[in-house]
């Protein structure tokens, strides 16, 4: 495992060590690394929405009402949380 150094103002640092300290987390590096892979999943998520944003546009205008694309929405993000 590779390893880096980062510098952080005092009260980031409280704030990492505290957080370790709770007990969900071995050390800060568990703590840190949770945090990149919460951030990878978001800009994951936000990447295929922007996908299902540009297909939309790219499809032209539809005849669903706003109900129904709603519904189909949400139908998608339950599937993909289920995956």
């Amino acid at each position: 495992m590779a390893t880096m150094n980062v510098s952080l103002p005092n009260p980031m640092k409280e704030w990492v060590e505290t957080q370790a300290k709770t007990g969900r987390y071995s050390n800060a590096s568990d703590y840190v690394r949770d945090l990149i892979r919460r951030d990878q999943v978001r800009a994951e998520r936000v990447a295929a929405m922007q996908r299902h944003v540009e297909e939309g546009i790219a499809s032209g205008i539809g005849n669903r009402t706003s109900d129904e694309l709603f519904k189909v929405a949400v139908a998608r993000v339950e599937v993909s949380d289920n995956t």
